[in-house]
């Protein structure tokens, strides 16, 4: 491991050297552990590291030398003790919150989610009898009167998606403190650049690695970060008996991503903010959402607790879902997709694809109408993109 202090270095620093273990062979890249198994020098040392006397590693479900990098980078990144990575980011929601509750619990969230995190929360967690609640995540009092007994964990996304609503951390962080429950937060649209969940009160973080951190479109990819008391307690046994493991290849490609994630994500952002900018007004567009704007329905919480917009964009189009899809499928260079967060600008259409599985009311009440499209800004260049949506909104409007 690295022998300097990662507190004392800046995020760049951090994410080209943080967590580094080098082997024997003192190789310059990070290696690339492939293998299941580890073997003892001893039937004692075997079992010093089954009891954990030993901190060495055992068995890749569960620990790899590798996978401990990506752990450790992102733990250093986060300002968290410790980290967990897992096969994807619905893994690490799952893990983060299923991993603290039991039958008779209570689990309150916000009502706008990534259609799987709703499904966890409405539909998985009642079968095994842990109630839950969802709430207008924007609106502190829903959350107070969200508050019971026995109230295990709170759940969130700020921003939202795919509508880019901010949720205030610190305020919510506050209600579950005095009510004896958890945070958990997850900051996928925020990026770990330009928002500190857990600085702001949150006892738990999760990414989706899929998205920026690898951010060009390769592996999927997961991690859990909170403190060491909390990885201890409610993630590690977790991870390490129900088995949702992260490849030790794809650890080692968000390894190498996380050294341009600073470079990739603060470009993205920028192309965003003045892709939103060009677009808000033009003909076509009955509202456009960013979070870095001042027009932006929650500009000055979005001031205060985010450093930074995102690379996101919400774009309602007048003329529906048929609008929608006469812009997307007129655009050239921006591609159709449900992923976001990577190099190649990508745009989707909500209500047809992470959304489509709940009711017209339902996706009203997250704000996702059938003319919301949302696009994912990468590295082109952003004048080439503009063109590209221009011609969409010409398309869109017939």
């Amino acid at each position: 491991m690295t022998t300097h202090s990662s507190s004392k270095l800046r995020p760049e620093t951090v994410l080209v050297h943080g967590g580094t273990l080098r082997s024997q062979f003192a190789e310059t890249s990070e290696a690339l552990f492939l293998t299941q198994g580890h073997v003892y020098a001893s039937a004692e040392e075997c079992e010093q590291r089954f009891t954990g006397d030993d901190p060495g590693f055992i068995y890749a479900r569960f620990s790899n030398p590798t996978t401990a990098m990506f752990e450790a980078r992102m733990a250093a990144l986060e300002g968290a003790q410790a980290a967990r990575a897992t096969a994807t980011g619905m893994a690490a929601v799952t893990a983060a919150i299923v991993g603290q509750v039991r039958a008779g619990d209570h689990v309150l969230a916000a009502r706008a989610l990534f259609g799987s995190c709703r499904y966890v929360i409405e539909e998985f967690l009642p079968r095994f009898s842990v109630e839950t609640t969802l709430v207008d995540g924007r609106d502190l009092d829903e959350w107070r009167a969200g508050m019971r007994a026995n109230t295990r964990t709170l759940f969130l996304e700020s921003p939202t998606n795919p509508s880019l609503d901010l949720v205030d951390i610190e305020g919510v962080a506050r209600i579950a403190r005095a009510g004896g429950a958890t945070l958990v937060v997850d900051n996928v649209f925020a990026t770990p650049l330009f928002q500190r969940p857990l600085a702001l009160g949150a006892d738990c973080v999760v990414y989706s690695a899929t998205k920026h951190i690898d951010g060009q479109g390769r592996c999927l990819g997961g991690v859990v970060l909170a403190s060491a008391d909390f990885i201890e307690t409610h993630i590690h046994t977790f991870l390490r008996q129900t088995g949702p493991a992260m490849s030790p290849f794809n650890a080692w490609v968000l390894l190498k991503s996380l050294e341009t994630l600073p470079l990739r994500v603060r470009q993205q952002a920028a192309n965003a903010a003045h892709l939103a900018d060009a677009l808000a007004g033009r003909p076509g567009v009955a509202r456009l959402v960013y979070p870095g704007r001042p027009d932006h329905p929650q500009a000055a919480l979005a001031a205060r607790q985010m450093s930074g917009g995102s690379t996101l964009i919400a774009l309602e189009l007048e003329g529906g879902k048929a609008a929608a899809f006469r812009f997307l499928n007129a655009l050239r260079i921006v591609r159709i997709s449900n992923n976001l967060g990577d190099a190649k600008s990508l745009v989707t259409h909500p209500a047809t694809t992470t959304h489509q599985r709940f009711t017209p009311a339902q996706r009203e009440e997250m704000g996702i109408g059938e003319g919301l499209v949302r696009l994912s800004i990468g590295l082109e260049h952003p004048d080439d993109v503009l063109d590209d949506l221009l011609g969409g909104l010409a398309a869109a409007r017939g």
